[in-house]
């Protein structure tokens, strides 16, 4: 398994794009988080630990709950010990699945992969990097959000530089996307990873 992270901004999504580009199966822990939002269970703890006001017919009020969660560290833990658990099962049974398929690489796409134990059990982590304030800009022009909310935001995460030191390989994103494509084919190249399908080159 291949580790994939970033911090707001880095362009970490942009960069599972370009790997899917490559051929590589890409799982998107967002993506699988927003799926188990929907469930029974899930809504059910959230409505129970956190306030059923968080929860709508379509999973989360996302918005709501992130506010909440990035002001209160307490209520931001309550949160992840309900989603990143089954998170984790959901990605470990589609990596599985990969693996019985002949994939020898898998990359999974996770947001909070060194605030967690799941980075040990990868078998390289590669992190999208760029400067704090091209990362605060990118947001700030997507999302609308202010800056002192993309501040607090990255600040609710792993200092960059703590990451760059745990992860195996480090792709600067402070260019173009051609740019970023090109560092991650280095990447790949110095981590192994050949083409899909084939065993020889690493494994899941």
């Amino acid at each position: 398994m291949l580790g994939l992270t970033g911090s707001i901004g880095a362009g970490k999504s942009t960069a599972a794009n370009l790997l899917r580009k490559h051929g590589l199966t890409v799982l998107d822990a967002d993506a699988a988080a927003h799926a188990l939002s929907r469930t029974p269970e899930v809504q059910t703890e959230v409505a129970r630990q956190l306030g059923p006001q968080y929860v709508t017919a379509d999973g989360f009020d996302r918005a709501a709950l992130a506010a909440l969660v990035f002001a209160d560290p307490a209520k931001r833990d309550v949160l992840n010990a309900i989603v990143h658990p089954r998170v984790r099962a959901l990605l470990g049974q589609q990596t599985a699945e990969a693996a019985a398929r002949g994939e020898a690489w898998v990359v999974q796409d996770v947001p909070l992969l060194f605030e967690g134990e799941g980075w040990r059990q990868m078998n390289a982590t590669l992190l999208i990097d760029a400067p704090l304030e091209l990362r605060i800009s990118r947001v700030m022009k997507r999302s609308g959000l202010d800056r002192e909310t993309v501040l607090a935001r990255d600040a609710a995460q792993m200092p960059a530089e703590q990451k760059r030191r745990l992860a195996t390989v480090v792709v600067d994103n402070s260019g173009d996307e051609a740019q970023l494509e090109a560092g991650l084919v280095e990447a790949l190249r110095s981590l192994g990873i050949g083409e899909p399908g084939s065993r020889e080159d690493g494994r899941s």
